[in-house]
């Protein structure tokens, strides 16, 4: 009998705590802290504060970029007061899990194994992965007729642009870096057109790159944007179609607890109406310097 009463305790101990991480009220009243559509207030948001420009702590420990600027405006259209707060990469899912906050906004891709874990948002961040060779190459030159390739839905003019870029690299030297979903494409895609060579970091292949060792390298364009915008990559330019979907995932989202679907929703309105009146747009240019915004 005693282990039963024991087991019940703990049973109310772990249900009350899991209530209350999703229903908080706020101190010194009674009043529930979830709006009539289901989102708590204040949100708890969590970031990493180390990807920039997603999101970065100062010094101070301020955490400004894309990511901070998009959970304010959403918190704004919902209705209700952010909270933002940096938390480590590998701890940020069972975090969230574990009730210490309502939705993750960190650069995280929406893929089909952090769906068992999680639920995403639409997503609202699609950055594509671009070609990049030296400003005099040949490559530079062509028109390959689009400017978003989606893997996902080859169409008659993805499929002509997919055709222009295998003639256009065949025998060139493409880097690349080891293990990543631009490996991926290399492998599937122009495995057999062009000699892949890998590296260890994307720093490394563009030292590659801005000394000829290399014809041309394949890499998200927001990881390539340091290397473009410096010293080493003044001679250096994009070629070709932004490359998107299949392989390469859906884009980045915001990730909430399993169920919380009131929550989703009025996240998913929020991102959508962000979108829609060219908010998204707006602070994709001025963090990425491109639009990187998911349409």
């Amino acid at each position: 009998m005693k282990k039963l009463v024991l087991g019940l305790i703990a049973v109310a101990v772990v249900a009350g705590a899991a209530y209350l991480a999703t229903h908080r009220t706020p101190s010194g009243t009674g009043a529930p802290t979830v709006t009539d559509q289901g989102v708590p207030n204040p949100l708890r948001v969590a970031t990493e504060g180390a990807y920039p420009p997603f999101n970065v702590a100062e010094p101070d420990g301020t955490l400004k970029g894309f990511e901070i600027d998009l959970a304010k405006d959403l918190c704004r259209r919902m209705g209700v007061k952010c909270e933002i707060a940096a938390q480590a990469w590998d701890g940020i899912i069972p975090g969230l899990q574990a009730g210490k906050y309502d939705v993750i906004l960190a650069g995280m891709s929406a893929t089909d194994e952090r769906r068992q874990a999680v639920d995403f948002t639409v997503p609202y961040v699609l950055t594509p992965a671009y070609f990049v060779a030296p400003k005099d190459s040949p490559l530079t030159k062509i028109d390959f007729g689009l400017q978003r390739l989606d893997i996902s839905n080859m169409d008659e003019a993805s499929t002509q642009a997919m055709d222009k870029l295998k003639a256009a690299l065949k025998g060139k030297t493409v880097g690349v870096q080891v293990a990543t979903i631009h490996a991926n494409f290399l492998d599937t895609y122009l495995g057999d057109t062009v000699t892949v060579r890998r590296y260890d970091t994307l720093q490394n292949l563009s030292l590659d790159l801005a000394t000829g060792r290399v014809d041309a390298g394949l890499a998200d364009m927001t990881g390539w944007q340091p290397f473009l915008e410096g010293t080493d990559g003044q001679n250096a330019a994009t070629f070709g179609p932004g490359i998107t979907g299949g392989l390469l995932g859906p884009g980045i989202a915001a990730a909430l607890r399993k169920g919380d679907g009131r929550l989703l929703d009025a996240l998913n309105n929020a991102i959508t109406a962000a979108k829609e009146d060219g908010t998204m747009r707006k602070l994709a240019e001025q963090w990425f310097h491109f639009d990187a915004s998911a349409h």
